[in-house]
């Protein structure tokens, strides 16, 4: 009554401005109170999560796979003399003479084995000689341990079994193809014949007359 009766204000405009009034005071409060500071609680720990977590990074830390080891190597021999099929032989390590032998054939018969250790270890790049007399000098070599005097005394030089110092010592042969001749009797296995020389590099019809006479498979 007394707006009404001070500002001139009819009842239902003052009813209207009311509402208004009231409308805006509960806006003004639901604002205030959902903006107002709240305590925020942490979350609790998942023992799960928290679990997997350290096996997670085990498996990321865990050291690499070693390494596959190295091929097994190989005792690479020299069996030549009186064998069924000399030549170079690859036996595993540890191998003894009678291995080389074995993987050489065997023996020819009625050969004598006298003074051939066959239960000794092999050792890589030896050459088993077999059927020489006990502290025979090597093939085209000259009783005085000198230098190779080849087809002298001593008879054809090996082509299996010579070295090549030895193999150098033969005419119109030098240390270029004597490695030729060694290269090849270790990538065939050896010589079977002396017209098998002709197969080496280096080695034409001409010096193949010169040589032929002079060794022997």
């Amino acid at each position: 009554m007394w707006a009404q009766v001070r500002c001139g204000i009819e009842p239902r405009t003052l009813a209207a401005l009311a509402v208004v009034l009231a409308a805006a005071g509960v806006f003004a409060a639901y604002h205030f109170w959902t903006g107002r500071p709240q305590t925020v609680r942490a979350p609790a720990r998942e023992e799960p999560v928290a679990a997997a977590a350290p096996r997670e990074r085990g498996r990321a830390a865990a050291p690499p796979a070693a390494p596959a080891p190295p091929a097994r190597g190989v005792v690479v021999v020299d069996v030549s003399g009186k064998v069924r099929h000399p030549g170079i032989r690859r036996l595993p390590p540890g191998s003894r003479v009678v291995d080389a032998l074995e993987a050489a054939g065997g023996p020819s018969p009625g050969v004598d084995m006298t003074g051939l250790n066959r239960a000794r270890v092999l050792t890589d790049g030896e050459q088993i000689v077999v059927g020489a007399p006990p502290n025979a000098p090597a093939p085209g070599a000259s009783p005085a341990g000198g230098p190779p005097r080849p087809g002298a005394g001593g008879g054809p030089v090996s082509l299996n079994s010579a070295t090549a110092e030895q193999l150098d010592a033969l005419p119109g042969v030098g240390p270029v193809l004597a490695r030729h001749i060694v290269d090849y009797r270790t990538e065939h296995g050896g010589f079977r014949s002396v017209e098998e020389l002709r197969r080496v590099n280096g080695i034409g019809a001409r010096r193949f007359a010169d040589l032929s006479a002079l060794v022997q498979p």
